[in-house]
């Protein structure tokens, strides 16, 4: 994905659904979603673990099914082999959604298939805290 793509994406996005948040200050996914809040993000958790608790102001949700509003981007923090449940599941939840977003060490190029056929943008193996900082110098 070229330097322009990344840069759309992160410019038109305004709210994340971010599955494997962690209420660990120290986990990659608690810095990231505190970088994208504090960057003018909404950033939605998703973790069946802390779901109905708050992180970072928000109110976590079990499963992307549970999370009661429209998003951009999912951006996934898991495992390659539940990538395409997620993909499956945030394409019938949310028709029009933009951006599947895999984390560093995240791809699935089954998944990205299915998701870019029905016109979802598909970023891997990278993470939008270093593509902003990157792009945009933030």
């Amino acid at each position: 994905m070229s330097d322009d793509e990344l840069r759309d994406i992160l410019t038109r996005t305004k709210v994340i659904a971010l599955v494997g948040a962690s209420a660990n200050p120290a986990r990659p996914s608690h810095q990231v979603a505190a970088y994208l809040m504090q960057q003018g993000y909404r950033v939605i958790p998703v973790n069946p673990g802390l779901a109905g608790q708050q992180l970072l102001g928000e109110t976590v949700y079990a499963s992307l099914d549970d999370v009661p509003e429209d998003v951009d981007m999912v951006d996934i923090f898991r495992q390659p082999d539940a990538v395409p449940a997620l993909v499956d599941g945030a394409l019938a939840r949310w028709p029009d959604l933009r951006t599947i977003w895999m984390q560093i060490g995240v791809t699935h190029a089954q998944a990205a298939a299915v998701a870019q056929a029905h016109g979802v943008d598909v970023v891997q193996d990278r993470c939008p805290k270093i593509e902003l900082a990157r792009l945009f110098r933030r």
